[in-house]
């Protein structure tokens, strides 16, 4: 792992001092630099955002010709949710974005909402020839003048093609190419081929569970099966599907794992994204777990998907990075959403189960700069203070075999962020109600979100966080368990403070602090 401590030209910002009492300034004080761009308040420094305007799930995410496309939901018109677009950017390493015109534009049928894309390597829409195989992007239509009168059908399902990878898009004319009667909530398809069936196969939610159609031209679709109406989490409408093949690294077993994002009803309140481990047969899914399993635990993680096509099958993941309780309503000017951190999924053995690790991908090294780590030692209840100019562009890095300890991002407005690890609940929690604005939003503020951490392995671990101007992301266990959630500090945290809260010596080792480098 790198070794990397503190920003430019990132020497330490201070040598660690020896107990909470002690207030010596560091010897260093370093400033991050300000991009010339996006340099709005809260504006992420190193995660997606629209360069103005509203933005939601991500859509479309395809990979082809060394070009990683990323299209989202996006409101061109203002900074809250409106008639759907798919904004488009692309990227050769997920980190790097250059923004594209508008991909898909609303039609008579209605709005352009969730979906995917996909490579027809084979041409079997017949849209492109074996050369120039197309790609194909599937959408929901979405009629809101039938919704608002109250009628059913007011989602269907369309397609459309691209011959210049991305640049161009032509719509359907035989659109929709689903459309069931007295249907409600019926979207979000997320389509991939299928090799032992020789068929695409589209998953939807349909309010309460996924459906799975079956094409063998992306136009032509039939119903195979269902999953889910008394199965997993049902707080509110199931959203944003994907359905993908896994190779179990320690045994080699095939299993196939299902997203379900659902609003409300995520156990930290709003939004979030469970995930169901089992089997796929072409036709349906089926599984026997019993628990509910989610892929962040954040508030701030919705809607993710993955990639298709991506190089050398990796299973690489997005999410959009707000909630539904609040994300119109927070406090950004120009613009509004932003996209996580890119992750690669992996699903491990861990007991008698398995569990979906998620982690920043290596690419990510490339944007933090390297400098050195250090180890610390702390007695029960002592306290270290590390004094930083600025944290809000940064990743904190360390590892340790304690399950008690507390972190306090702090800032000179006596805001603050507090991350805990609780070892006899086996419980991490984050609590952000006095971490800076909160009061845009009546829930942004309320309870601390915690995450269970029953199966963290025993011996040391690692903790990774990243802070992006407006957002942390937590990883334990190399993504064994995340977290994610938007904070919105009217000064940077300037304090991190690690305090032992177990009745044994606390060892940190080879902490960094870094700065992550603007990709604007």
């Amino acid at each position: 792992m790198k070794s990397i401590y503190i920003w430019l030209p990132f020497l330490w910002v201070a040598l660690f001092l020896a107990s909470c009492k002690d207030d010596s300034k560091p010897e260093k004080t370093m400033t991050v630099p300000v991009s010339p761009k996006y340099s709005e308040s809260y504006r992420p420094q190193f995660h997606f955002t629209p360069e103005k305007m509203w933005m939601n799930d991500p859509n479309g995410m395809v990979y082809h010709k060394d070009i990683y496309h990323l299209f989202y939901q996006y409101y061109p018109d203002s900074t809250v949710w409106g008639p759907m677009h798919w904004g488009h950017a692309v990227s050769k390493d997920l980190l790097n974005w250059e923004h594209k015109p508008i991909a898909l534009y609303p039609d008579t049928h209605g709005y352009i909402f969730s979906g995917s894309a996909v490579l027809d390597a084979s041409n079997t829409s017949g849209f492109g020839t074996t050369e120039n195989p197309p790609l194909v992007a599937i959408f929901t239509y979405h009629d809101a003048e039938r919704k608002k009168a109250g009628k059913t059908s007011y989602e269907t399902q369309g397609i459309a093609y691209s011959l210049d990878n991305g640049d161009s898009w032509t719509v359907f004319e035989g659109n929709p190419v689903v459309d069931v009667p007295d249907s409600t909530d019926f979207r979000d398809p997320k389509v991939f081929w299928h090799q032992e069936s020789s068929k695409w196969i589209m998953t939807l939610v349909a309010g309460d569970h996924a459906e799975f159609y079956g094409s063998p031209n992306l136009k032509d679709w039939e119903l195979l099966g269902e999953f889910g109406k008394d199965t997993g989490a049902h707080g509110g409408v199931w959203e944003c599907p994907d359905l993908l093949r896994f190779e179990v690294a320690e045994t080699g077993e095939e299993k196939w794992v299902l997203f379900i994002s659902i609003n409300p009803g995520a156990p930290n309140g709003g939004s979030g994204t469970q995930y169901f481990v089992g089997d796929f047969d072409g036709k349906t899914f089926t599984t026997d777990q019993t628990e509910h399993l989610w892929i962040d635990w954040g508030t701030d993680n919705y809607a993710g998907v993955t990639y298709s096509n991506a190089p050398d099958d990796e299973k690489i993941f997005l999410g959009w990075m707000s909630n539904w309780q609040y994300a119109n309503e927070t406090p950004t000017e120009d613009w509004r959403g932003a996209m996580t951190l890119p992750r690669k999924l992996d699903l491990m053995k861990v007991g008698d189960g398995f569990q979906l690790f998620n982690y920043p991908i290596e690419k990510i090294e490339t944007l933090v700069s390297e400098v050195s780590s250090k180890s610390i030692g702390l007695e029960p209840e002592a306290t270290e203070r590390i004094p930083v100019n600025d944290l809000m562009q940064s990743e904190i890095r360390f590892t340790t075999a304690s399950k008690d300890f507390r972190m306090v991002f702090g800032n000179d407005a006596q805001e603050n962020l507090v991350f805990e690890m609780n070892g006899a609940d086996e419980v991490v929690t984050l609590d952000r109600s006095r971490s800076g604005l909160t009061d845009f939003q009546e829930d942004f503020g309320e309870g601390v979100q915690s995450m269970p951490v029953p199966d963290l392995p025993e011996g040391s671990y690692e903790v990774r966080i990243f802070m992006d101007a407006s957002s942390i992301e937590v990883f334990i266990g190399e993504g064994q368990y995340a977290m994610t959630a938007l904070v919105f500090p009217k000064k940077p945290y300037n304090l991190l403070q690690i305090t032992n809260t177990s009745d044994a010596e606390l060892l940190i080792g080879d902490l960094t602090i870094s700065e992550v480098k603007s990709v604007w």
